[in-house]
């Protein structure tokens, strides 16, 4: 199990970030990303009801991949789990963290930008390394990491969308993570739920252009 979500997350390319989406519209949110071919959800600690979100997400789907993201600390860590995340996401490296999700079978993307903290988070048992804030640095500040650490699979997260997700990808990320860049405020404060599924598919089919090549 554990290591199929993994896979699924390095296969499908994209996840994506719902970052202050609450329950009442969690659904169709996460309905017309998946229509866009996502396939992995990261609903964010910080929303509001964020247990509850989760939740209905995951009685929602059966072939996506719910997880949380901005997990600070190993109680957040283990009250998501709960609510059924499949994943864990971070934005630094938090040993209690990583420790909760291998103890549970959750995998877990660490957020790291340097070699070291991306070494230290891989040897402490992180699946993945989320390079973040990916923006900072860009697709050259990923290659450069991927170069002397090829065994670490790099997910750059922030400041990621369909215009450079392919470059990216092209850099040696193993997966992108999309936030508003899919899931737009506007869009959803809107119900234009046609205009995420487009930014979705966009990115979708970015990272597969760019793994074609």
């Amino acid at each position: 199990m554990h290591a199929r979500r993994v896979d699924q997350i390095r296969e499908g390319g994209v996840v994506a970030i719902l970052r202050g989406v609450g329950p009442e519209s969690a659904i169709d949110v996460a309905d017309a990303v998946v229509d866009g071919g996502v396939t992995a959800l990261e609903v964010t600690a910080d929303t509001p009801r964020v247990t509850e979100t989760i939740g209905a997400l995951s009685d929602r789907f059966d072939d996506v991949l719910v997880g949380a993201g901005t997990v600070l600390d190993a109680e957040t860590a283990r009250a998501v789990q709960l609510a059924g995340a499949e994943f864990l996401v971070t934005p630094t490296v938090d040993a209690g963290v990583i420790e909760t999700g291998n103890r549970y079978g959750t995998p877990v993307a660490t957020g790291a930008f340097t070699p070291t903290e991306a070494v230290r988070a891989y040897e402490a048992g992180a699946d993945l390394v989320k390079v973040f804030p990916a923006k900072t640095g860009g697709p050259d500040h990923v290659a450069a990491l991927g170069g002397p650490l090829p065994q670490i699979p790099l997910v750059p997260t922030g400041g990621v969308g369909p215009e450079n997700a392919g470059a990216y990808v092209e850099a040696g990320a193993a997966a992108v993570g999309v936030g508003s860049a899919i899931v737009d405020d506007d869009a959803v404060a809107n119900g234009d739920y046609e205009a995420i599924t487009e930014n979705a598919r966009r990115t979708v089919d970015a990272v597969a252009a760019a793994r074609e090549n």
